[in-house]
Order: C-alpha cells, then sequence, then structure tokens
C-alpha cells in the first residue's frame, strides 16, 4: 500500500513543479524587444535619415506597449553585404548599429504587432511594414532582433531652376538608398534608370535621362518642353534588380 501512496505524492509533486514558472507575477514581467528596420537590399535605417517610427501593438486590445525612433549608424557594410547570412548569424548587431529597443510589460502571452515607418526625414520616401507574433512576458529578443524591410530610394531634386524654352529645365537630383547609402556606377548601390519629367497634371510634356554627376549620388540632365507653362517636375529613379522605386516633385514653371 504505500507504494501507491508514494507515487501519488510523487505525480503531485512534480505537477507543483512543473507548474509553478508559469505562475507570474500579478504585476507582469518586464519584457524587452529590440526592433531593427532594414532598407531592401541595403542596410540599416537610422538617425542618418531621421530613423524609421516603430509601433508595438497588443492585436487583441489594440493597446500600444511601445514606440519609438530606431538610432544609430547603418550597421557593417561587409557584414549585411558582403557575408553569407548563416544561420543565427550576427549581421545587425554591432556597435552603433542602427535599432529601437522596446521595454514593456506583459502579464500574459501576447500576439503583437510590430510595424515601421520611415524614412522619417524624407515623407516622398516613406515606405511601411509590419510583423504579427507572439511575445512571452520576461522572454528577451535581442541580438539581431525583430527585422523589418522597407522598399524604396530617396529621391531630392536637389536643383532646378525656372525654365525658359530656350535652355530647358535643367534639373539636379540625389538619389540614396532608404538608409542613406550612396548610388553610382563604381559605388555598392546603382540605379538602372533615373528620368526628370515635366508634367501639366496627368499629361507628360516632355523627358529626359538624368546621367551620373561624378559626384555620390547625383545626377543631372535638362528637359526641354516643347511650350511653355506652369508645369510640375517629376524625378523617378528605378533600381529593376533591387526592387527599389522612388520619385520627388516640385513645381517648374516655363515661360
Amino acid at each position: 500500500m504505500l507504494y501507491p501512496t508514494l507515487t501519488r505524492i510523487m505525480v503531485v509533486g512534480f505537477l507543483a513543479t512543473a507548474a509553478t514558472p508559469l505562475l507570474l507575477p500579478s504585476q507582469g514581467l518586464e519584457t524587452d524587444v529590440m526592433v531593427r528596420v532594414l532598407a531592401h537590399d541595403a542596410k540599416l535605417i537610422g538617425s542618418s535619415v531621421g530613423g524609421a517610427q516603430v509601433t508595438i501593438t497588443d492585436v487583441a486590445t489594440g493597446e500600444v506597449l511601445a514606440s519609438g525612433l530606431t538610432s544609430g549608424g547603418t550597421g557593417d557594410t561587409e557584414l549585411i553585404m558582403k557575408t553569407p547570412h548563416e544561420r543565427r548569424g550576427t549581421f545587425f548587431d554591432t556597435e552603433g548599429a542602427a535599432g529601437f529597443r522596446a521595454t514593456f510589460v506583459l502579464s500574459r502571452p501576447t500576439v503583437v504587432e510590430i510595424s515601421a515607418v520611415g524614412p522619417m526625414n524624407y515623407p516622398q520616401a516613406r515606405a511601411s511594414a509590419s510583423k504579427v507574433l507572439l511575445l512571452e512576458p520576461g522572454v528577451t529578443i535581442d541580438g539581431n532582433g525583430v527585422v523589418l524591410e522597407l522598399h524604396g530610394l530617396i529621391v531630392e531634386i536637389l536643383d532646378a531652376a525656372a525654365g525658359t524654352m530656350a535652355a530647358g529645365v535643367p534639373v539636379r537630383a540625389r538619389v540614396r538608398m532608404l538608409c542613406s547609402c550612396p548610388t553610382g556606377p563604381e559605388a555598392l548601390w546603382t540605379t538602372e534608370r533615373v528620368v526628370a519629367r515635366l508634367m501639366d497634371g496627368d499629361a507628360l510634356v516632355a523627358e529626359a535621362p538624368l546621367a551620373f554627376s561624378g559626384e555620390a549620388s547625383v545626377y543631372t540632365g535638362t528637359v526641354r518642353p516643347s511650350r511653355p507653362g506652369a508645369f510640375t517636375l517629376v524625378v523617378v529613379a528605378v533600381d529593376t534588380d533591387g526592387g527599389n522605386h522612388g520619385v520627388a516633385s516640385r513645381p517648374a514653371p516655363v515661360r
């Protein structure tokens, strides 16, 4: 008769021990999550472009658990762009690399949506991405972190003087990756096509290719319309191989 009693004691003791870690403090547990935002086919989006706005939301309740900007540098070019990415390798978790570390309290396993919008200093180039995942109270996600990837290019029209029928509209534009990394024929990142267009509403009036100027990320050219008017100059950059596109616009009257 001793053995059944002993068996029951052992089973009850085991269940009590196994259940103990599942009991959370009534106030919950502090949970840390590192979020990185990556420019597609490039590096991390950080302070040089105003960062990316990261928001972590409880899917069930809609409560915002954390929100903030990624900050820091673009990361290690060799590791991110040239080193084969083996499982669990360190690519983004290097000194000074951009990220947003969120710390909040969870009292239960929680499904969250982590979203990012950026780059914040360039509204015309902003893109967004999100992930839905389960977080366990008190369990940290560190290192490379949760990585969100944004597609696009930053296009800026640096100079476009008021045009004339005789001279056309001279254009000088800068095209960079969303992380601020430079483009050019000899750079690690290239653009297949940079084009300047004069638009009258939705109608195309004239267009011309912009050529690399020799200055990092800067492209120049002249658009020559067939008539005067209060046009809009639109510069479009395309990187088909990398899957990134960008656009910028500004008024361009031609007399």
